[in-house]
This record gives C-alpha cells, structure tokens and sequence, in this order.
C-alpha cells in the first residue's frame, strides 16, 4: 500500500529537521517580543483544564486581568482566541438582531467592527474621522443623537493609525442616551493608562501580544454589569456557541463546568505576564511607554522624519512615520528584516505604502530598542532615498 508522503519530506531525504526560529525584534504593529519569564512559564508541562491546580490559577488570571483593566466586572476572562476571537465576541453577546451598532470609525480596525456588527444582523451606522484623527465629545454626542443606538463601538488605540482616542465623557453620554459603549484596547491595555470603571465601559476585549509580552493567542473579555443585564435578557441564543459568555462563565466561574478544552500552557503564560506587569505596576508601566514613546518621536524628527498624528493624539506603543517622498517603505521594511532581523510595519486600508509602524510594546518598550531602531534609520535609510 503506497503511503502518501508530504511534499517537503520528499525534498529532504533526510526528513524534516526540528524547528529553529530566527532572531528578531519584533518592532511593528504586533506581536512584540514576549517576555522571557513568560516563555518559561509557557514551556512548563501542561496539566489538566479541570486540574485544581489549573482552576486555582484561572481564578489568578481573571483576578490579575481585573487590575489591568482597572474594573471590578464579574465576566472577565480571556477567551481562547486571538484578539479578534475577543472583538467577536463582544459583539456576539451584545448584538440581536435588528440592534442599531453606532460604529466610530477612525481607521481600519473600526470598520472591522463594523464588519462583525453586520454579520450578527445589527443595523450597522457610522461616523468617521480622517485616519489620524479622534473624535470630539461633541461629535460623539450628536452622533448618539441623531442615531440612538443600543451600542456604541469604537477602538481606545487605533493600530492602524496611532491614535489614542480620548475617553473622557464618553461613558458619560453612553448612559445618557442609554446605550453600551464597547471599547477596542488591543493596542492601549498595559502600555496606557485604562480605566474602564471609572470611564463606564460596558464592554472590552484585547490581546495577549502586545502590551502584555505574551505570545499571541489568548483574547482578554470583559463585560460590565449593564451588558451582563443585556445578555441575560435576550430573546435568544447567543449566535456563537465558543463565544458565548453564559456558556464560558459555568467554566469560569464558581461552577468549573467544562465548555472546551483549555489553551493551559497560553493560560500559564498570560499569568506571568499580568504578574510581571502588577510587579512593575500599572502606572510605572504607562510611564516607561510614554518615555520609550517621547525619545522615539524626538530623535524621529531630528532625523528629518514626519509623524502622522499630532502629538496629543499620539498612542505610546505604536507609532506611525511617514515614508519620505520616493522612499520605497516596503523595501526599506524588508532590508530592516532581512539584514538586521527588526520588524517594522506597514500602512493598512488608506495608509497603505504611506506610513511605517513602530511598535514599543511591553517589554520591548526600553530606551535601548529606541535608540537602536534609531540608529537603523540614521543609517540605513538615506540608500532607499532618491
């Protein structure tokens, strides 16, 4: 009987070799590099999702995750997912159909928003801003005016832009008009500051990759009390059986009841890294990025570079530059790779070909990783000029 052998076994008579990954310094949109104790912590043996051991440390996690956030919500957890899995299933548990979804689109993951909204039947409305720029309150109110509607989405740190949305009032004019304010903190939780208590979130997700130095994979959820009242009260089932909140919570919370076999050694992970960043402490997290961030932006300008977002919009872990006129930024990107082992991002949507992005993320965010990203740029980059 004739075996069916892979394609790159044939082209190694020797079989495959074990993997070895390359160095890098992962300086673009996300992943950043994880935190070696996290890597450790990631490599232990695994043990059971119902193991006490497990269950002890999963009450650690919601419990650490809680801090970050700066909230008191009882649904709280990370889902076993990407970010994105953690985006969705905001929406999954809040929309039905027929909600209105006022989506603020300021870049491109607003209109990925809006694109989930949509697919769980929500009539979808938007207001947008020019990438690079926020909202004001004024706008946000009219808008909820005009539109009234169940939920309000919008993204706190804009990844494709570098925009730090400002909160103030916002939650405020949430229960005035009576409805949710879901918050997209991907790019913003542990590397800003974040309140989502006092700025009256109803509901948030993130990410383990970025500001958390943990390697992608897990989602942070977190759902207030007046979601928590929403979902209970829906007419039916919430639409996604691995996202739904009142499935999860049995195994979350004090029940343990089994929903689906946990990613653990993701868990061991994201439970080091929130302790190293309680360990360090959320304001003086904030504080190193913001510094990381100012001698970034300084020592850009003294190169002659241009930022894309003015200063007092500017999100500390992701900045975005704009390429220079007849700069090929896709070939500069992938000279920084390729030669020196650094990732740099590119635009998306409408920023395509016209901005880089340059992460300081979490334990990549050090005047060290500054200074040498600086460097490359004093360097290399006067070749790709015209």
């Amino acid at each position: 009987m004739q075996q069916y052998l892979p394609q790159v076994l044939e082209n190694r008579q020797k079989g495959l070799k074990a993997i070895s990954t390359p160095e890098r310094l992962l300086l673009g949109p996300g992943p950043s590099n994880a935190h070696p104790d996290v890597l450790r912590a990631i490599a232990r043996p695994p043990v059971g999702h119902l193991d006490p051991f497990y269950i002890e440390l999963m009450g650690e996690v919601q419990e650490l995750l809680r801090h970050v956030w700066q909230t008191q919500n009882r649904l709280t957890l990370p889902m076993s997912g990407t970010g994105s899995a953690a985006m969705e299933a905001t929406i999954a548990n809040s929309v039905e159909p027929g909600d209105k979804v006022l989506v603020a689109i300021k870049g491109y993951f607003g209109n990925r928003l809006s694109d989930m909204a949509s697919r769980y039947q929500a009539e979808v409305v938007h207001i947008e801003k020019e990438w690079g720029q926020a909202f004001s309150l004024d706008e946000i109110e009219e808008a909820l005016v005009l539109h009234r509607p169940a939920i309000l989405a919008m993204v706190h740190a804009e990844t494709s832009t570098g925009v730090l949305q400002p909160m103030e009032g916002i939650g405020d004019l949430c229960r005035k008009f009576d409805c949710l304010l879901l918050l997209d903190t991907v790019t913003s939780l542990g590397g800003v500051p974040l309140f989502l208590d006092e700025w009256k979130i109803d509901l948030a997700y993130s990410c383990s990759q970025k500001g958390l130095s943990c390697p992608p994979g897990l989602g942070p959820f977190s759902m207030g009390p007046r979601a928590e009242e929403k979902l209970t009260k829906r007419k039916g089932k919430v639409p996604n059986w691995y996202l739904d909140v009142s499935l999860l919570n049995q195994y979350w919370g004090s029940n343990r009841v089994y929903h689906h076999t946990a990613p653990v050694n993701m868990n061991f992970g994201i439970r080091e890294s929130l302790r190293l960043l309680a360990e360090e402490g959320l304001e003086n997290s904030w504080n190193r990025h913001k510094a990381s961030a100012s001698r970034l932006w300084d020592g850009l300008e003294r190169l002659g570079l241009r930022l894309h977002v003015d200063e007092s919009l500017r999100l500390a872990t992701l900045t975005t530059v704009v390429i220079p006129e007849g700069v090929d930024g896709k070939a500069f990107s992938n000279h920084l790779l390729n030669k020196h082992g650094v990732e740099v991002g590119g635009g998306l949507g409408s920023l395509a070909g016209k901005v880089w992005r340059i992460g300081l993320m979490g334990y990549n965010s050090t005047d060290e990783n500054v200074d040498y990203i600086l460097n490359l740029f004093e360097m290399e980059l006067p070749s790709f000029q015209k």
